[in-house]
């Protein structure tokens, strides 16, 4: 009822009667009170006068269902928009949900995250209405030997919507970090769910720091991460900006799906900082010091070594040191 009220708000752009509303909707005078009244706590600013009716003055910066779908051009991404205040994790709730078998790009998004988790069991600081923290289930019709791949897509997605939305030139670092001038804005943790020969569901869990002030971030990231607020020296608003990745990440996830990795592969050397690189990788077994020369077909980073082998990475974490 409350979404019925709200088009209708929306679609006048003016002043709308509450006999007009009730008409509508069927409902009595004290019931269109009732839910003008819940859509004022979620942060919608409608005005009401005597003998005038309603009127909606502005829509809250939050990523709603409904404001996120209005406008949404994508063909699989945003199929079912799932927004909570705060949840341990969006990718907890995002596995569940996909077990229980929703639909492919069902999104799952929070205002905060009080368990954010991010690659190697690191947190991830999610504070409330001030980034984009959500995950999108994925089904892909691949071999699960694949799979890595996605978070290059994921990457490419990402990078190439901040840049064309907000302008900030924002760049890869393999395997799913997304930086600015040097400091990560973004983290991408996918997970994966699959037998020897099929996969059964993916999900992609996104952190975008959007909104957060330099004072906001806890002193272990202080000095490594930043916002796109902090880059673009204004406010960015949220739910445009989460339309515009689900829309790349529509455009590049079916790109690869149909025309093959190749095109992302292309874009993804594009945008990233780490080939031809001086790296410092640490893995489980332990550090060592190389030069990055490229990504394979597999997405594995390609280091030679100080002994000139060449050593491939399908995971771990990777520095990058002064040339």
């Amino acid at each position: 009822m409350k979404d019925k009220i709200l088009n209708i708000l929306k679609e006048s752009n003016d002043w709308v009667s509450g006999e007009l509303l009730c008409r509508e909707l069927g409902v009595s005078r004290t019931a269109v009170w009732k839910h003008i009244r819940g859509l004022r706590k979620g942060g919608y600013d409608i005005e009401a006068r005597a003998n005038l009716g309603y009127r909606l003055r502005e829509v809250p910066d939050i990523p709603f269902p409904g404001e996120v779908a209005s406008g949404l051009a994508t063909a699989v991404m945003g199929t079912r928009i799932e927004y909570f205040a705060e949840l341990p994790s969006t990718n907890g709730e995002a596995k569940r949900l996909a077990r229980e078998g929703v639909p492919e790009g069902t999104v799952v998004v929070a205002e905060s995250q009080s368990g954010g988790k991010g690659r190697m069991g690191r947190c991830w600081f999610s504070p409330r209405g001030k980034g984009l923290w959500f995950s999108t289930v994925l089904r892909p019709p691949v071999n699960p030997v694949e799979t890595p791949r996605v978070t290059m897509v994921l990457a490419v997605a990402i990078a190439t919507a901040v840049r064309k939305h907000t302008g900030v030139p924002a760049d890869i670092k393999w395997p799913n970090d997304i930086l600015v001038q040097g400091k990560k804005v973004c983290g991408i943790l996918v997970e994966l769910n699959a037998e020897m020969d099929r996969v059964n569901f993916l999900v992609a869990g996104i952190g975008l720091n959007v909104n957060i002030d330099r004072k906001d971030f806890p002193l272990d990231v202080a000095d490594i991460a930043t916002s796109l607020k902090l880059e673009a020296g204004r406010y960015i608003p949220r739910v445009p900006l989460l339309r515009a990745l689900l829309e790349s990440i529509d455009k590049w996830y079916r790109c690869w799906l149909s025309d093959g990795f190749a095109p992302v592969l292309g874009k993804w050397r594009e945008l990233c900082i780490t080939l031809d690189c001086p790296v410092t990788v640490h893995t489980m077994q332990g550090s060592y010091d190389g030069h990055a020369i490229d990504v394979d077909e597999k997405g594995m980073l390609l280091v030679r070594t100080r002994d000139g082998s060449v050593q491939r990475l399908v995971a771990g974490e990777v520095s990058l040191r002064k040339k």
